[in-house]
C-alpha cells in the first residue's frame, strides 16, 4: 500500500509539473500575442506611411498637372496660335513629363486655328474681289470717257491735263487689278497675240516713273506672246519695275534687258537701289515662286500685294520669276522667264511693234511705218500703249465688263479706195471696213512729221512742249479731215 504522504507528494509533484507546463504555455502565448501586436503595429505604421506617401504623391501630381495646364493655357497655346501666322515664333515645351498628355490639345488647336484663318481669309478675299470688280468697271468707264475727250479736244493745255488724268487713271487700274489678282480673280482682260516687247512696254507705261526705265530689246523681230500670256506678263513686268523704281534713287535708272535663252525668253530687271538682305531675298523668292498659298492677312498693313500678285500669276500661267541674284548695280535683279510654249511669232512686216517700244538690236528688223496723221501716244501716257492691246494704232473699244473686256486687234493701214460710181460694182457685203491712209498736203505733212535731222537734233521735250506738239498734231489732223471731206474722199 502506498502511504498517504507519498501520495500527496506525488500529487503535489504532478500539480507542480502541470502548473509549470500551463505557465510555460501561457508565457508562450503571451509572447506570441506581443509579437503579433508588434507586427500589427508595424503594419499599421507602414499603412499610415503608405497612405501619407500616396496622398503626398497625389498632391504633387495634382500640383504638377495644374502647373502644366496653366503653362499650356498661358504660354504654349498662344504661341501655337501665333505660329500658324508667323512660323518663326517658337512654342515652349512642357514643364514636366506630365505635359506629354497635352500634345493632342496643341494639335487640335493648330488644326482649328488654321481652318478658321482660311475661312476668314476666304471671306476677306471675296469681299475685296467684289469691291475691286466694281472699281475696275468704274475706272474702265472713266478711261473710255477720257479717250473720247482726247479725240474731241485739241487744245495743248487741255490735252496735257487729259493725258495726265489718263495716266493717273491707268495707275489706279493697275492697283485695282493687282488687288483682284491677289484675291483670286482673273486678270480681267483678254488680248490677242502681241509682241513681247509691247507687253513689257505696256507694263512700263502703267508706272509713274516710267521715264527712268531703260529697255534694251535683244529679241528677234516678231517674238510675241500667246494671247492668254500677254496680260500676265504685262502685270508681272509692271510690278517688278514698280519695285525697282520705288526702292532706288530717283536719279538712277532701271535697266531692262529682253534676251533669248535656251528655254524661252528672259526679261531681266536691274536696279541700283538699296537691295535686300539674304533672308529678305529668300522670303521674297518664296512668295514669287507661287508654290505655297499666301494668306491675305500675311501681306502686312497696308497690304503689300505686288510680289503676292506675281506669285499668283506664276502659279496660274506657268511663268517663273527669280530674285535670288543681286544686281551688279548694287540693287536687286529680277528675272522673268517666259517658256517656249508661251511664245509665238508675229510677222513684223504685217504687224510691227508699237512705235514707242525699244527697237530690236537683232539684224533684219523690218522698219516701222511712220504715221501720217495719227501718231502713237507716248509710252508714258498709258491710254493706248499700256491698255489698248499694246498696238500702235487701235480703235476705241466698246465698253464691256472688266472680266470680259476684249481689246481690238491692230488695224491695217490700207490705201484709200475711190468711192464707187454709179457704174461700178459695190463692194462685197462681207468686206470688212479698213482704215485708209489720209491724204494730207505737203505743208501739213511737214507740220506733222519732222525730218530725220530735226528729230535727231531735237532735245528732250518737257511735258508742256509735248502737249503743245500733240495739240498741233490734232489740229493738223482735223484740218486734214476737213480737207478730205470737202474733196469727197473722207475715209470711213
Amino acid at each position: 500500500m502506498i502511504e498517504i504522504p507519498e501520495l500527496a507528494f506525488g500529487g503535489l509533484a504532478a500539480g507542480t509539473v502541470s502548473a509549470l507546463a500551463l505557465g510555460s504555455g501561457l508565457w508562450r502565448s503571451r509572447r506570441e500575442r506581443a509579437r503579433l501586436r508588434q507586427e500589427m503595429t508595424g503594419l499599421r505604421h507602414q499603412a499610415e506611411q503608405s497612405a501619407r506617401a500616396g496622398a503626398e504623391e497625389a498632391e504633387r501630381i495634382r500640383q504638377a498637372f495644374t502647373a502644366e495646364l496653366e503653362h499650356l493655357a498661358t504660354r504654349r497655346m498662344p504661341a501655337e496660335a501665333s505660329r500658324t501666322a508667323h512660323p518663326h515664333v517658337p512654342v515652349p515645351g512642357p514643364v514636366g513629363p506630365e505635359g506629354a498628355a497635352t500634345e493632342p490639345v496643341l494639335a487640335a488647336l493648330r488644326t482649328a486655328v488654321l481652318q478658321e484663318r482660311k475661312r476668314v481669309d476666304a471671306a476677306a478675299r471675296a469681299g475685296m474681289r467684289g469691291t475691286t470688280r466694281e472699281i475696275q468697271a468704274s475706272l474702265y468707264r472713266l478711261q473710255d470717257i477720257l479717250h473720247g475727250l482726247q479725240q474731241r479736244h485739241d487744245e495743248p493745255e487741255l490735252a496735257q491735263d487729259l493725258y495726265s488724268l489718263d495716266h493717273e487713271n491707268e495707275q489706279s487700274l493697275r492697283r485695282a487689278q493687282v488687288a483682284a489678282v491677289v484675291c483670286g480673280a482673273w486678270v480681267g482682260l483678254a488680248r490677242e497675240e502681241s509682241h513681247l516687247v509691247d507687253a513689257v512696254t505696256g507694263g512700263q507705261a502703267r508706272l509713274s516713273g516710267y521715264r527712268r526705265v531703260k529697255l534694251h530689246n535683244h529679241l528677234d523681230p516678231g517674238t510675241a506672246l500667246v494671247s492668254h500670256a500677254v496680260e500676265p506678263v504685262a502685270i508681272i513686268a509692271a510690278e517688278l519695275l514698280d519695285n525697282a523704281l520705288r526702292h532706288s534713287s530717283p536719279d538712277t535708272s532701271v535697266v531692262v534687258n529682253l534676251e533669248h535663252v535656251h528655254n524661252g525668253v528672259a526679261v531681266t530687271v536691274d536696279d541700283a537701289g538699296v537691295g535686300m538682305a539674304p533672308d529678305e531675298r529668300a522670303a521674297a523668292q518664296r512668295v514669287v515662286a507661287g508654290t505655297d498659298p499666301i494668306m491675305f492677312s500675311d501681306l502686312g498693313d497696308p497690304p503689300r500685294m505686288g510680289l503676292a500678285a506675281i506669285g499668283q500669276l506664276t502659279r496660274q500661267f506657268d511663268l517663273s520669276v527669280d530674285l535670288s541674284t543681286p544686281s551688279p548695280y548694287g540693287g536687286v535683279r529680277a528675272v522673268l522667264l517666259v517658256d517656249k510654249h508661251l511664245l509665238s511669232h508675229i510677222d513684223p512686216a504685217l504687224r510691227p511693234a508699237a512705235a514707242s517700244t525699244s527697237p530690236s538690236t537683232r539684224t533684219g528688223e523690218v522698219p516701222r511705218p511712220e504715221p501720217l496723221a495719227e501718231p502713237a501716244e507716248p509710252a508714258g501716257h498709258s491710254g493706248h500703249a499700256g491698255h489698248a492691246g499694246y498696238a500702235e494704232h487701235t480703235a476705241p473699244a466698246e465698253h464691256a465688263a472688266p472680266a470680259e473686256r476684249v481689246e481690238p486687234a491692230e488695224h491695217t493701214h490700207a490705201p484709200a479706195q475711190p468711192t464707187p460710181g454709179p457704174d461700178q460694182p459695190a463692194p462685197a457685203v462681207d468686206d470688212l471696213p479698213r482704215r485708209r491712209r489720209r491724204q494730207v498736203s505737203p505743208d501739213q505733212a511737214a507740220m506733222i512729221r519732222p525730218s530725220a535731222a530735226e528729230t535727231a537734233a531735237a532735245p528732250a521735250r518737257s511735258p508742256e512742249e509735248t502737249a503743245a506738239a500733240l495739240g498741233a498734231l490734232q489740229s493738223a489732223t482735223a484740218a486734214a479731215r476737213d480737207a478730205a471731206r470737202s474733196e469727197g474722199t473722207a475715209p470711213r
